[in-house]
């Protein structure tokens, strides 16, 4: 099992990344997945999740309204937009499969995790 997380970087306050994971070894399609991040010197957080057909999806309040998660069937990619950063957006982000097909904000929830890709919001 694979999840291989990229698309982060250095970007200014009020700018936009948008991150991903491409899923392998497991079938992607039967399985809810979800964003978490961890900030220096803190505990992971959630931040967002999404059910198995994409049609559920479910934000932390810090991101809510600025954060897009989303997936790909066909390939296999998990999607997170992030627009309106603020410098406390920075944080190391780790895509994760979640257990079954439903959405979840709690960590125990999910059994696999990528290796997360780094974003720091910085002017």
């Amino acid at each position: 099992v694979q999840l291989q997380a990229s698309g982060g970087g250095l970007v200014q306050p009020g700018g936009s990344l948008r991150l991903s994971c491409v899923a392998s070894g497991f079938t992607f399609d039967d399985y809810a997945m979800g964003w978490f991040r961890q900030a220096p010197g803190e505990e992971r957080e959630f931040v967002a999740t999404i059910s198995w057909n994409g049609g559920s999806t479910y934000y932390s309040d810090s991101v809510k309204g600025r954060f897009t998660i989303s997936r790909d069937k066909a390939k296999s990619t998990l999607y997170l937009q992030m627009n309106s950063l603020k410098p406390e957006d920075t944080a190391v982000y780790y895509c994760a499969a979640a257990r079954g097909s439903m959405s979840s904000s709690r960590s125990r929830d999910y059994m696999y995790w990528g290796r997360g890709t780094l974003v720091t919001v910085s002017s």
